[in-house]
Formats: structure tokens, sequence, C-alpha cells
């Protein structure tokens, strides 16, 4: 981030109008860059990351195998009374997305805002049709995996919703994919990817950071659900950096959590393929 040379104003014992402090130029100072890095992450998928963990620890401690306990994903926060479930329901995906409004905001302190990450209006078409495919060919082979790693004893079986069959059970599923796929994209892509470009860390090492902590914040599944996401996150990084965007990459994700919301909710118990809890 560029400053301008500027001066401040501060009171001074004799009344003075003001006193110039050193000016500011180039780059923020790496110490300060970092702590920033850090306080985002420690604020959201950071700190999902550690809970993913404990939660890990707890399940693999636990008696019985990991495919006989459930991960539930979209559960509901008042049994029996739909409307105080809804109102939670909405201020979790609310919430959920304050991180993001603090890296725009400290985006925008650069001059470009989440522009400067590819997150914006200006390509929608050409972001959700590159999305469509990037989803089309993640989502059935993730799907292969989960089955895979589930049966192999390797995964919890992940149920994406236990919501009550309201009239805002899927409109809320598909806002929370939405929301899931905006965080971590803007956050665990375009964000991270920037600010340790900007602290020196080469090319390779930023992609084993960003595509390790996208596995690590899903460890709550189960050790297929840390190394399938950390193999979706090696992709999504090459696809960051050919096409300089994040949109493509929210498009994508969206879509395959809004396939595995919503079609949870339509075919669980339905058909014999899908698990369920």
């Amino acid at each position: 981030m560029r400053y301008e040379e500027r001066k401040w104003e501060a009171g001074v014992e004799s009344g003075a109008r003001g006193a110039e402090l050193p000016a500011i130029e180039g780059d923020l100072p790496r110490r300060i860059l970092r702590n920033e890095t850090l306080l985002v992450l420690a604020l959201s998928l950071g700190a999902s990351a550690l809970s993913a963990l404990i939660s890990f620890i707890g399940s693999v401690t636990k008696p019985g195998g990991l495919k006989d306990q459930a991960a539930t994903l979209n559960a509901s926060q008042a049994p029996g009374r739909p409307w105080l479930d809804l109102a939670w329901q909405l201020f979790g995906i609310a919430t959920a997305l304050v991180p993001v409004a603090l890296v725009a905001h400290l985006l925008l302190r650069e001059g470009a805002g989440l522009r400067a990450i590819g997150f914006d209006r200006t390509r929608p078409r050409s972001d959700l049709a590159w999305g469509a495919v990037v989803a089309a060919g993640i989502g059935g082979t993730g799907l292969l995996l989960y089955l895979g790693a589930r049966a192999a004893g390797g995964n919890l079986t992940v149920v994406p919703e236990s919501l009550p069959d309201v009239w805002w059970k899927l409109p809320v599923l598909i806002i929370s994919a939405v929301q899931n796929s905006v965080l971590e994209e803007v956050i665990v892509v375009g964000y991270l990817l920037r600010r340790l470009g900007q602290l020196g860390w080469t090319p390779m090492a930023a992609l084993l950071a960003s595509s390790v902590l996208r596995g690590s914040y899903h460890l709550y599944q189960g050790i297929g659900g840390f190394f399938g996401n950390l193999a979706m996150g090696v992709i999504f990084v090459l696809l960051y950096r050919r096409w300089g965007r994040v949109g493509p990459l929210i498009a994508a994700h969206a879509l395959i959590d809004i396939v595995a919301f919503v079609g949870y909710a339509l075919l669980a118990g339905k058909v014999g393929w899908l698990p369920t809890a």
C-alpha cells in the first residue's frame, strides 16, 4: 500500500498549532501487515481451523468409528420455534460476513477495495460461467472422495442440513452457501495470497499456506474433509493466479454448496447412496 507524504498535527505543551511527525512512505511495515493478517485470520477462518482441530481430536478419541459420528453443517438453532430459528440463522450468516467487511476496509485503504482481488460486478456472466465449469468438475469428484473416505472410516457422516421443514428452509440454505463461498474465497484466497505476497512469501509457500488452511478448517469432517479441501485449495489458488479474480471461485464454491445443501434436503432418506445420520 502506497502513501503520499503526510503531516500530522499534534497538541504540544506550548499550545503550538502542531508538530510534524515522521512521514510514512512506501509500503506498510511488514510487522503491521503480518499482525493485520493474523488478526483477520483469528477473527475468521484461522479460529475455525483451531476449532475444527479440537473437534477432530474429540472425534478420533471418542469410542466408535468416525463414520458412526455426524458433522452437521446447518442445524436448527431454536427447535420448535421457526421464527426465532430464522432470526438466529440470519444472524449467524450476517455476523460470519463481518471479517469480509473488515478485509474490504483494509483493501480500500490501499485505494482499490475488493476490486483488487476481483470481487466486483465487472464480469458477472464470465464469473458465473467459469464458476459453473469449475463446480461441475470439482463437485462430482468431491462427492466421490467423501463417499470413499467415509467408507474407509476416515470421515464423519456429513449432514449438510437439519433444518425444520418450513418455508424459509431452502432460501436460508442457499444464502448460507453463498455466505460460505464469499467468506472463504475472499479471505483464504484473495486476501491471504495478497498479504503473503506483500510479506515476501514465495508463490509455492503461499499456495501451501492457503491450501492447508482450507483443509484445516474442514478437519471437523475427518481426514477426508481435510485432504479433499486441501486439494480444492490448490486448484483454486492456481485458478486465481490465472484469472486474477475470486469472482469465479465464489460462484463455483456457492454452486457446489447449494447443490450439497439443497440436494441433501431433497434427497436424504430417499436414495440409498446418500449417507444420513
